[in-house]
């Protein structure tokens, strides 16, 4: 059982020693006010009574160094989520956080340190609450804390603005003012055949089937923040998949494989890096006065079009390779379009009965 002690310093001053006794040894922790000390001795009972043998030695280690070691073990994660996580680590986690200890951490400081970054950053906080977040779950699974800290509702939800859509014409703009050349199939397969950046620069020629008229991403590629390229399989099981190619594709596409890819069934769509195909892109969108229109926008609007043709939410799973519904029906926006189609459907179930009115048909009684 936990036991609080009072003893006085050679100075004068009191603390409170909490005596624990864990896998047959005492360990002692010691508060300047005796109110923590009872917390912390009525929390560490209440551990003991649910089976959870918190090792105070073990929560005192800080969270730069169980962040650091929780990283280097998730061997599993892709190599751009393990940049973004180091980034968010280096830049907004551990500069606030770094030296405090584990058990230290208090909700007050989560919800101070997040609603900071929040003001001027909303997105960027939710991903670093996330992230911290998952990293005291860890922490409280290895029965290193007893409860996560992060107890702020609503914090991990990101509030993005909604992605602009890219009109069939504007698309068809970029495409033809994109430079150089051989880099404008990459603005038609991502617009409709709803490819990701990854999944673009990962095409070989074995990939498409002119025979089929389809298309199969079983490869991406992506450039490290050093600069290094990474070649691996998709990271899900739905991303791995054979999609059907528009007809209207198919001319522009077996001209591109004539004129820019080489023989090899390995050889490369798109032979370039991933700041080849941004300076080239930026360059287009502005040309084409939409500015405001990112290369991802692409997949989002042939996703939308998809959507507004009638398909169903797990033939946009299938197509854009998702492993949830959650993130398909994100697609599936209402369209100026779309709803001129509606309306005219509605239109068609009017009667065209004529109708008489009932005062008058009462009146001839």
């Amino acid at each position: 059982m936990a036991q609080t002690i009072k003893r006085t310093t050679a100075t004068g001053e009191n603390r409170y020693d909490v005596r624990t006794r864990i896998g047959g040894r005492v360990v002692t922790r010691t508060f300047k006010r005796r109110k923590d000390a009872d917390a912390y001795a009525t929390t560490t009972e209440a551990n003991r009574l649910r089976g959870v043998a918190i090792d105070p030695r073990r929560a005192q280690v800080t969270v730069k160094a169980y962040a650091d070691k929780w990283l280097s073990s998730r061997s599993g994660l892709a190599v751009r989520t393990t940049e973004l996580y180091r980034w968010l680590l280096d830049r907004h986690i551990l500069p606030t956080f770094g030296t405090t200890a584990l058990a230290d951490l208090s909700p007050s400081a989560v919800r101070s340190w997040h609603a900071g970054i929040a003001v001027d950053h909303p997105t960027t906080a939710a991903k670093a609450y996330r992230l911290l977040s998952s990293i005291m779950r860890t922490a409280v699974a290895d029965e290193v804390i007893s409860r996560n800290p992060c107890q702020v509702k609503g914090a991990a939800v990101e509030k993005a603005p909604e992605r602009p859509v890219a009109s069939i014409a504007e698309v068809q703009a970029l495409a033809a003012t994109l430079k150089p050349e051989r880099l404008r199939v990459a603005v038609l397969l991502a617009a409709w055949c709803q490819l990701r950046r990854a999944e673009l620069r990962g095409l070989r020629r074995r990939d498409v089937d002119l025979m089929r008229v389809t298309l199969t991403v079983s490869v991406t590629r992506t450039t490290k923040m050093d600069g290094t390229t990474v070649e691996k399989a998709p990271k899900t099981d739905a991303g791995r998949r054979t999609i059907a190619i528009p007809a209207n594709v198919v001319p522009a596409l077996t001209d591109h494989l004539r004129r820019h890819v080489g023989p090899e069934p390995d050889a490369l769509l798109l032979n370039c890096t991933d700041r080849a195909l941004g300076l080239a892109w930026d360059t287009a969108r502005r040309a084409v006065g939409r500015p405001d229109l990112h290369l991802h926008d692409l997949r989002h609007s042939g996703l939308t079009w998809a959507a507004a043709t009638g398909a169903s939410t797990a033939e946009l799973m299938r197509r854009a390779g998702h492993a949830s519904p959650q993130a398909a029906l994100r697609y599936q926006h209402a369209t100026e379009d779309r709803d001129r189609v509606l309306a005219d459907a509605l239109a068609g179930l009017a009667p065209d009965a004529p109708v008489v009115p009932i005062a008058r048909a009462m009146d001839a009684r």
